[in-house]
């Protein structure tokens, strides 16, 4: 009888083992497949240009970083003002966090707080539309900003700011996920906050949005860092070139004499554009998985 209880238990293991490592090689295979683009990066950005078109292509530098071609990076902080792209991207991205933190906090609060008729129709209406591409409204969004002069040829500074911006100072899943943080906080504290006689407005800034910092700062991490990938909306609204952003940046620059792009240095600034964002993300991560936690979505 206790051999095959045994015999039992070592069969369950075994089943166990296999299970589990089956869901490793299946992580291990996506985690390659993921890291070689990153792989084919930098060792691109680490050759020297006619290592970049060799056939069949070089996949290996070695490990002695003297043969490295470091140049590159100077060499692509020169080919681009990146400087002036940078500030472009930090300018549009604070004033698009900031409005999409607004609007966010005032939508969350009447759907999940206020009681008016037809409040979750609408509520569902705006998550239906979540189904639909972004790309169809890329559509809409140039012909309101077209009409509204935004985007012209005499256009200025001012008027690229609000044609990159005006657009996206909302996020149905920005709203979905404040509301689902604010749903959260007892309806104790609002009836308390009404003995008070606080009104909803103050009810909202006083007691709703503090408890609600750890969602607001993984919005504003998450929007800033959307904000420097952007490149189809600025590429399409901005009519000078200074006027774009950094990841415009990258894929204009490079083009030499013959037409013929400079894969090596815009690989290098593809990194310099990229560690922000990295160590940001290793930074703030905790940010963003406590305000995930707090507003209840989860897996």
């Amino acid at each position: 009888m206790e051999e095959a209880v045994y015999g039992n238990e070592k069969q369950i293991k075994r089943k166990q083992m296999i299970r589990l490592g089956i869901v490793y090689a299946f992580i291990i295979f996506f985690a390659i497949f993921i890291i070689i683009p990153f792989y084919w990066m930098v060792i691109t950005a680490l050759k020297i240009e006619s290592d970049v078109f060799t056939s069949p292509p070089i996949l290996w530098i070695g490990l002695n970083p003297f043969n490295w071609a470091w140049e590159n990076f100077p060499a692509a902080l020169e080919q681009a003002p990146f400087l002036r792209f940078t500030l472009n991207t930090v300018v549009v991205a604070i004033i698009a966090t900031i409005g999409t933190v607004i609007t966010t906090i005032l939508s969350a609060f009447a759907f999940a707080r206020l009681n008016f008729k037809g409040r979750d129709i609408l509520f569902m209406a705006f998550i239906a539309t979540m189904m639909i591409p972004g790309e169809i409204f890329v559509i809409t969004n140039f012909i309101t900003v077209s009409r509204l002069g935004w985007v012209t040829l005499n256009q200025t500074y001012f008027d690229a700011l609000l044609a990159m911006t005006i657009p996206f100072m909302t996020s149905i899943f920005y709203i979905f996920f404040l509301r689902q943080a604010f749903k959260t906080i007892p309806d104790e504290l609002y009836y308390a906050a009404k003995v008070d006689g606080k009104t909803d407005w103050q009810y909202l800034w006083r007691v709703m949005v503090p408890i609600a910092i750890p969602t607001l700062t993984t919005i504003t991490i998450l929007n800033a860092m959307n904000t420097w990938n952007a490149y189809i909306w600025p590429r399409l609204v901005t009519m000078e070139e200074e006027y774009r952003l950094v990841s415009n940046g990258l894929r204009d620059a490079f083009d030499d004499t013959a037409g013929r792009v400079m894969y090596h240095e815009q690989m290098a600034a593809a990194i310099i554009v990229t560690v922000p964002l990295i160590i940001a993300f290793i930074l703030l991560k905790k940010y963003i998985m406590r305000g995930v936690s707090r507003s209840g979505i989860k897996g």
